[in-house]
């Protein structure tokens, strides 16, 4: 073989190798929040996405753990305070060298806004695309089938709720209670809700959140449109009941936190940034091939 030949192939497969190793590293690692009644790590939850997403697409996956065991995360579910699990994972990926060239989060159910409220509170963090699944962004008023490990315990929840929700005690004690949206009464939702009215700006308005938000690629909503565990299911898109009843629900684009632009989300809907995804199962069912078709272009 001539000399001009052989250098020919060794310098075309050096650039074949040199362009795998960029594409490789082109793709952004993928951070994973779990929602309630479930952990980071459950083989049929979010223990096999993780496997999932690490198979077919090849990059680091994170899926966030709240304490030292499997057991603590389960409880943190309901009853970690939001704002101390925003924290703890701000400070946790913050000092990850794996993600300090961004990465993609994915947050189920619940772990939708806190993942929401991770973008707009950590400013150290640079997350290129936000997915929630079933999140609900402009909160809930019941818990219909809420998942748990007795149907006892979910009785219990939606009483306390019901009559209890804005009382300190359960603001400081219970998860669900955080993001509890009465639509009856939206002055003593705004003024003792210890978290979603924060991060929605509904009582002040934070400059940096709405910063913060505005450094996203895209924003991806995912609403499942047989949803028997989200009321109303209109939150996962974040629209929400007309204040004043619960009956009659409008949009995002109809409520007061677009119309004002109290988080930036018109901006960023005029950039085409925010996306609306549909999915017809039940609360958080979806197939692999449902997930390839609609996610995977936002996993890149």
């Amino acid at each position: 073989m001539r000399k001009s030949t052989l250098f020919a192939i060794v310098f075309s497969a050096g650039i074949f190798s040199t362009l795998v190793e960029q594409a490789t590293a082109e793709k952004l690692p993928i951070v994973l929040w779990h929602g309630m009644g479930d952990t980071c790590c459950f083989p049929f939850s979010l223990g096999g996405v993780r496997k999932f997403l690490e198979s077919e697409i090849g990059v680091y996956v994170k899926s966030i753990k709240i304490g030292n065991s499997i057991a603590e995360d389960f409880k943190s579910g309901y009853l970690v305070h939001p704002n101390q699990q925003v924290e703890k994972v701000c400070s946790d990926l913050s000092s990850d060298p794996k993600l300090s060239n961004g990465f993609n989060g994915i947050g189920f159910s619940q772990g939708g806004q806190f993942m929401r409220a991770l973008v707009q509170r950590c400013s150290d963090l640079r997350m290129n695309n936000l997915i929630t699944l079933g999140g609900q962004h402009q909160g809930v008023f019941g818990l219909p089938n809420c998942p748990s490990l007795s149907s006892r315990t979910c009785d219990r929840f939606r009483q306390l709720l019901n009559y209890a929700a804005y009382t300190e005690l359960m603001q400081n004690f219970l998860v669900q209670a955080t993001y509890w949206h009465d639509p009856l009464n939206e002055a003593k939702y705004k003024n003792s809700s210890t978290f979603l009215a924060d991060i929605n700006n509904e009582l002040s308005i934070n400059d940096t959140y709405i910063d913060n938000l505005q450094r996203l690629n895209k924003f991806v909503m995912v609403r499942f449109n047989k949803d028997s565990i989200v009321q109303p299911l209109e939150s996962q898109w974040f629209g929400y009941y007309i204040p004043g009843q619960d009956r009659e629900t409008q949009n995002l684009k109809e409520s007061e936190i677009f119309i004002e632009d109290r988080l930036g989300l018109k901006k960023m809907d005029e950039q085409n940034r925010i996306v609306f995804l549909e999915c017809e199962g039940n609360h958080l069912q979806f197939t692999k091939e449902w997930f390839r078709e609609s996610l995977f272009p936002y996993l890149k």
